[in-house]
């Protein structure tokens, strides 16, 4: 019996992700609470989009799919669109 598909995201979802969490992190370092909840949905997020269950695993699992995807000479994000997740500072 084959294992499930698996579904790998896109590397400017993962990158706007991971930017965006290291932005809620950085502002929680610094004593601003009121991102709590925001960097709560956006581990979550995370992962979701990597298939694991705990934010560290997932910031690895994202790490070694942008680094597979450069490996397959994919063509780079355009500078700023990292920083484009909408849905997630609502």
């Amino acid at each position: 019996m084959k294992g499930r598909p698996v579904l790998i995201p896109d590397s400017r979802t993962l990158r706007s992700l991971l930017t965006r969490y290291a932005d809620l992190r950085i502002a929680e370092a610094r004593g601003e609470r009121r991102e709590g909840q925001l960097l709560e949905d956006v581990s979550r997020a995370l992962c979701a989009a990597t298939g694991t269950t705990c934010v560290e695993d997932a910031l690895a699992t994202a790490d070694a799919l942008l680094a597979a995807s450069r490996g397959r000479g994919t063509r780079p994000v355009p500078s700023g669109a990292a920083r484009t997740a909408p849905e997630l500072a609502a």
